[in-house]
């Protein structure tokens, strides 16, 4: 049994970092290769409403977080288990939201390039963040977690 005091997540990425330079090494692609594919002002529309919905959904979960005291942080051990609010409908809204946010920008800013880089970056996410939170948040919650976890999908 591991000891609950000293038990951690082990997550070794910063996920916003992640999505970061996912996003960056696109649009970085885009300005040497351009990709538009629609007037700029409809992509930089729709794009800023993906964004806002992607920051809404993030926000209400780190909101949520906030509210109960436990940490946000995806390398230390969360003192709560959060089934409410935003997490009725994903087990990571806030790697949801900042997956949103990176397809608004993808948008708006027309990078196709960046869109390419998208499933490498949600898989280092699934993989160096999801999926050793989630093993932590079963040792820590055990039946409690096992039960909402067979609930609530990880993404939607």
């Amino acid at each position: 049994m591991s000891n609950l005091s000293s038990d951690t997540p082990n997550v070794r990425v910063i996920p916003p970092l992640v999505y970061l330079v996912g996003v960056i090494i696109g649009l970085l692609a885009t300005a040497l290769m351009p990709t538009k594919i629609a007037p700029n002002a409809v992509a930089w529309l729709i794009g800023g409403v993906v964004i806002l919905c992607g920051v809404v959904l993030a926000g209400s979960a780190l909101l949520r977080f906030k509210s109960v005291g436990t940490t946000v942080r995806p390398d230390r051990a969360a003192t709560s288990l959060m089934i409410e609010g935003p997490y009725k409908m994903t087990r990571n809204p806030m790697y949801l939201g900042l997956a949103i946010v990176y397809l608004g920008i993808t948008i708006a800013d027309q990078s196709l390039w960046a869109l390419v880089l998208f499933p490498i970056v949600l898989t280092i996410i699934q993989r160096k963040a999801i999926e050793p939170e989630e093993a932590f948040l079963e040792r820590r919650f055990g039946a409690n977690y096992v039960s909402y976890k067979a609930s609530v999908r990880r993404w939607l």
